[in-house]
């Protein structure tokens, strides 16, 4: 199904964001692949579009689907044009309390999944000379905060990886977006969280206090996915698009208020970080 019309390719639609944007793209008339673990949960996407939307199943973690569902939208629609690294989940703990394998769980969706099928995409985004890829972070990959750390790590990791990645591939034509939202009224504070089997009384207050305030605004989050994904569709259709985006007021307020703390303390210990160099005349 040959056409100019750009094409779309959506992690984690199943709901919330996601959800959101993939309608938001249809209904723009956009074309999408849209996927998810189970595929019962998208199929009215392909029932309203049938022309516009391939549906397709998609955990990605797993390699078979990574590779079919690249294949399945290069022979359907005949390329992707943007790649939306949305698909993920939090986990809260202190660090003392995160339990191994939920961590490396966590983290083969939000990073590992996540990078190898960009790696999948790129080669068709690499030959056509154009593409964008937007990769779903958080205000937590720019701040951590007690009993998220865990969570941090996978979107401070990300962070890294697309700015990395942002660099490599200007050159070729692909921009790089990472999409950083604060609490948004979806599941990933309530259904899609998971927490420790057992706690430790003594990060109660820390560790704790953030867990329980987290789990008690889910469904009352000022941020409106709705908007923010008509947010993401303007920052693709930019003439230059950002590398990052922050979305939402409390993430704005958070990520200035961090900026200013970083400022002063470089400046209070400038002295210090400069005098970890030979002196200029060893050089």
């Amino acid at each position: 199904m040959i056409s100019d019309v750009p094409v779309w390719l959506i992690t984690g639609c199943s709901r919330g964001l996601g959800r959101e944007l993939a309608l938001e793209v249809l209904k723009r008339g956009y074309r999408a692949v849209v996927t998810a673990r189970d595929t019962a949960t998208i199929q009215d996407f392909a029932g309203r579009y049938p022309d516009a939307c391939l549906a397709a199943e998609l955990d990605v973690t797993n390699a078979e689907q990574r590779r079919a569902v690249v294949r399945s939208a290069e022979a359907w629609f005949g390329r992707i044009d943007v790649l939306v690294n949305n698909a993920g989940y939090g986990y809260l703990a202190a660090l003392e309390e995160g339990e191994d394998d939920e961590v490396r769980a966590m983290f083969e969706t939000n990073f590992f999944g996540l990078a190898a099928l960009t790696k999948a995409v790129l080669p068709g985004m690499r030959t056509r000379r154009t593409g964008h890829i937007l990769n779903v972070s958080s205000v937590g990959g720019l701040i951590g905060l007690p009993g998220v750390g865990y969570y941090n790590a996978t979107k401070f990791a990300l962070e890294g990886l697309s700015e990395a990645l942002a660099a490599e591939v200007a050159p070729l034509g692909i921009r790089v977006t990472i999409v950083e939202p604060g609490p948004f009224r979806t599941d990933w504070a309530g259904a899609s969280l998971r927490t420790p089997k057992a706690s430790i009384p003594d990060y109660a207050e820390t560790a704790g206090a953030r867990r329980r305030a987290i789990q008690g605004y889910s469904g009352k989050q000022p941020g409106d996915p709705v908007r923010a994904a008509d947010a993401i569709i303007k920052a693709v259709e930019a003439p230059e698009p950002p590398l990052h985006l922050l979305l939402g007021r409390i993430a704005l307020d958070m990520v200035q208020a961090k900026l200013k703390t970083f400022t002063a303390e470089m400046e209070r210990f400038r002295d210090l970080s400069l005098g970890a160099d030979f002196p200029a005349e060893e050089r």
